[in-house]
């Protein structure tokens, strides 16, 4: 729309220099070829009137731009900057959405490795538990049975002993008796001699013997 006017603009004026007449004098009668001159310099009016008027359009054109461009720029640097402001920010936030998700995947695998650690060694600890009772129980049913048997043999050795001291005391009886049966023969004995010797009046030898006479 601009350059239209422009050259509606420059038309309007180019028609008008047409319109007017020329200040400068006629040329001289002699001359026969004014037309041409005249028309030559229509022509170089015509052509540095539209230089002029196009370097007007120029001129508005620059300053068109000019004024438009601080505002188109201004504009433009306003929503690049909105945007990657809102880049950044959206950048941010799903970074903070991440890194909140990668925490709770590690609280939650924490918790369930914690969970399973403690679950496991409860189970070890009931087994340890377990085996030692069972273990207890084994050993002391074993001790039960060694403690029957070593009463059992105890009785057997006691009265064992106790047969083998009757026994002994049956043979010391025994003996007793017949240490006190030849003391008896002996002491018979010796009264029978003893007499016989009275009622011979002699003397028995062995003991004479004896005595060194």
């Amino acid at each position: 729309m601009g350059e239209e006017e422009l050259k509606k603009v420059a038309s309007e004026e180019v028609a008008v220099t047409e319109a007017t007449p020329s200040s400068e004098p006629p040329p001289p009668p002699k001359e026969t070829a004014p037309p041409p001159v005249e028309a030559t310099k229509d022509v170089t009016e015509e052509k540095s009137v539209v230089p002029a008027v196009k370097e007007k359009a120029d001129d508005s054109k620059a300053l068109a731009v000019v004024e438009k461009d601080p505002e188109a720029i201004d504009e433009k640097s306003t929503g690049g900057q909105l945007i990657e402001s809102l880049v950044v920010f959206a950048d941010k936030v799903l970074a903070r959405v991440e890194t909140q998700k990668r925490l709770s995947l590690i609280r939650a695998w924490e918790d369930s490795e914690k969970t399973k650690a403690e679950n496991k060694a409860q189970r070890t600890l009931a087994a340890i538990e377990s085996w030692e009772n069972s273990k207890k129980a084994t050993v002391e049913a074993q001790l039960k049975q060694i403690e029957e048997k070593l009463e059992k043999k105890k009785a057997e050795y006691v009265e064992k002993m106790k047969n083998k001291i009757a026994l002994i005391h049956k043979e010391s009886d025994e003996k007793k008796a017949m240490v006190q049966a030849k003391k008896g023969e002996e002491l018979l004995k010796a009264e029978e001699i003893a007499a016989k010797y009275r009622a011979t009046n002699s003397a028995p030898k062995k003991l004479l013997g004896c005595f060194g006479y």
